[in-house]
């Protein structure tokens, strides 16, 4: 993956960079030696390092906004950074550019549960919102496979979904508000404590914007009473085909479960031989969980398994009591840590209408006959967010590009079927070249001029989203 030359200038202001951010931040939070920046050298997308210029972890929006205002005053790039699990390398760094970690931001501002809201600093990880709330019967509906280290930042930045977003919503249908540092340094308040802000949705520009417009240091996010139960029903089925009619007609009968997920067989061998969480053994099989009162649950459960039945799958499985069905959500749980035992992997993300699940999967086998590559799949399928695991040797020459154009085949089918590159992961470096096969050129200069307002000088995240080409071409125009 190309990233653009280091400004050879930009590294010779480093001793004066750094003595400019020791004026504002502690030394402890500056982070300049070699070895030391190392660590932020990568996210999770670990097939691409680059060691950044320096690393600074600021604890507050005063803080952001003076490191901001020095970088834009000497013309040093910067790349926000949440909890680093990026799987598309929407944090990579390069090698002149100032990463901003925000991990230290990490505390809760105010919460209100008359109005449903949770006020936090954007270092705070996912699960943290909840267990902030959860005495009181409360939740943050959002809950990505990462939730446990992933941070509110990275959430904001990617849109970030979960198992759960087919009934809650993503990221954006949960954040009220941002507080948000432009590159110059000002600090700009978006939304808030309500449902919808007047005006502009610049709310809605900012979530899924990937570090492009600004920082966000704090979120006002939405929080829920948690519902009086739930329960899981494990469906396996002879094929991913039937699998994924089987989802098709669940949604068509206008049913809406609160998750509805998919695995098959490699993920299903190597979850239960990582969490031995009594799997049928099948071609694929779905987790589907419904919400409410007793009587709402048993209603939905009857409409899903009757659908289930007439696909004839080979095991229906209903949770009776909380332990089973913490058996049953396991597997899930498990399953990306579980294939990593098996594989290097890249994981993608895009997403489908449901009604092509079947043709997708089936053009998915097809394809990783073709490439010779392995593939698991195991995603959301109630809203169609497809996450691919291609397994590759990172050790073998030329089976990373392999795995890449593999990917690219598939997220350009998943665009052709009508759906879009990325469900939840972001565009990053992964997929910013596969950009103009969704959009076209007049799509892509819209985009940029947004940029254009709120980063003239295209100091934000470099590289990243929109192909490498284009997005230098305004970055040196600003100059």
């Amino acid at each position: 993956m190309q990233m653009p030359e280091p400004n050879a200038k930009i590294l010779a202001l480093k001793p004066v960079l750094v003595k400019r951010l020791l004026q504002v931040l502690p030394a402890v939070a500056v982070i300049h030696e070699e070895a030391e920046t190392r660590a932020y050298e990568c996210d999770a997308l670990t097939a691409y390092r680059c060691p950044p210029l320096v690393a600074v972890l600021p604890a507050n929006t005063n803080e952001v906004s003076a490191v901001l205002s020095i970088c834009h005053e000497l013309g040093v790039p910067v790349v926000p950074r949440g909890s680093g699990t990026s799987l598309a390398g929407g944090a990579l760094p390069t090698a002149d550019c100032v990463i901003l970690g925000v991990s230290r931001m990490n505390e809760v501002l105010e919460t209100d549960y008359d109005n449903r809201f949770i006020k936090v600093q954007s270092g705070r990880t996912n699960l943290s919102v909840t267990g902030a709330v959860e005495e009181e019967d409360f939740f943050y509906a959002p809950d990505p496979s990462s939730q446990l280290a992933c941070a509110i930042a990275g959430n904001v930045a990617m849109n970030s979904g979960g198992a759960h977003c087919l009934k809650y919503g993503v990221t954006t249908n949960n954040l009220m508000g941002v507080t948000m540092v432009l590159m110059d340094g000002a600090v700009v308040e978006l939304g808030g404590a309500h449902l919808d802000a007047g005006g502009i949705d610049l709310l809605g520009v900012i979530c899924g914007s990937e570090g492009q417009l600004g920082v966000v240091t704090e979120a006002t996010l939405r929080i829920l009473h948690k519902p009086e139960g739930a329960r899981p029903v494990l469906m396996g089925f002879d094929s991913n085909e039937v699998a994924g009619e089987c989802v098709s007609e669940i949604i068509q009968a206008g049913l809406l479960p609160v998750a509805i997920e998919f695995m098959d067989r490699p993920c299903i061998r190597a979850t239960e031989a990582f969490a031995g969480a009594g799997y049928p053994d099948c071609e694929a099989l779905l987790i589907v969980e419904v919400e409410g009162s007793e009587g709402e649950i048993e209603e939905q459960l009857e409409k899903i398994l009757a659908i289930a039945r007439s696909h004839n799958p080979v095991e229906l499985r209903e949770s009776t009591s909380a332990e089973e069905s913490a058996r049953i959500w396991l597997g899930r749980k498990s399953a990306f840590g579980a294939m990593g035992q098996i594989n290097d992997y890249m994981c993608l993300d895009g997403t489908i209408p449901v009604n092509q699940l079947p043709y997708v999967l089936r053009r998915i086998g097809e394809m990783s006959k073709q490439y010779g590559l392995g593939v698991g799949n195991v995603f959301h399928a109630g809203d169609g967010n497809m996450h691919p695991l291609i397994l590759f040797d990172a050790n073998k020459p030329g089976d990373l590009e392999l795995c890449e154009r593999f990917g690219a085949d598939i997220l350009k089918l998943c665009v052709e079927v009508g759906g879009c590159l990325t469900g939840e992961h972001g565009v990053g470096i992964e997929k910013r070249d596969l950009m103009v096969d969704q959009f076209d050129p007049d799509d892509l200069d819209i985009q940029m001029a947004v940029k254009d307002a709120f980063d003239p000088a295209w100091l934000l995240n470099p590289a990243k989203v929109f192909p490498l080409a284009a997005s230098e071409r305004r970055r040196i125009a600003a100059e």
